[in-house]
């Protein structure tokens, strides 16, 4: 005699999508709204801060003067017409560089602005995203600014 034989049934189940009207009924509050905007504008303000930080961060080698990278340009300007096609090719990535190097020297950034976006934003930014002291500190941010936003060594 054999064992029985089990038949198994498999069952399919799918979640019906909500239709418009339902969707509708389940938008957000005024509340929450606002809340979603204050942490947009706290990110906005982390952010900018932040990439202003790293732009003023030096760097590493000599820094140029304005004056002489537009010295250099005009002498690349004049030793395009005599040079071969591939110096010629150099010369041109070496003017886009420094045109792009004057261009960022030329725009000045408000720090100081930005830092007080940042200190009104970064201790609830923070405490919201977990960021500790440490990592603020890591990332280059003084810790004048630091305690002026009201972020602590011990959390």
């Amino acid at each position: 005699m054999s064992p029985p034989q089990r038949r198994w049934r498999l069952t399919i189940v799918t979640m019906a999508r909500p239709t418009k009207s339902a969707a509708k009924r389940r938008s957000m509050s005024d509340d929450h709204k606002a809340a979603l905007a204050t942490g947009r504008e706290q990110g906005r303000a982390v952010r900018r801060y932040l990439e202003a930080l790293d732009a003023q961060r030096p760097k590493r080698g000599r820094r140029r003067s304005e004056e002489s990278m537009r010295r250099r340009l005009e002498a690349i300007e004049s030793e395009l017409a005599t040079a071969d096609p591939l110096k010629r090719l150099h010369l041109a990535q070496e003017r886009i560089d420094l045109t792009e190097a004057l261009s960022t020297t030329e725009t000045a950034v408000d720090l100081d602005a930005l830092q007080a976006d940042f200190v009104m934003a970064a201790g609830e930014y923070g405490r919201r995203k977990s960021i500790t002291y440490t990592a603020w500190r890591e990332i280059g941010v003084p810790s004048s600014v630091l305690e002026q936003a009201g972020i602590s060594r011990t959390g």
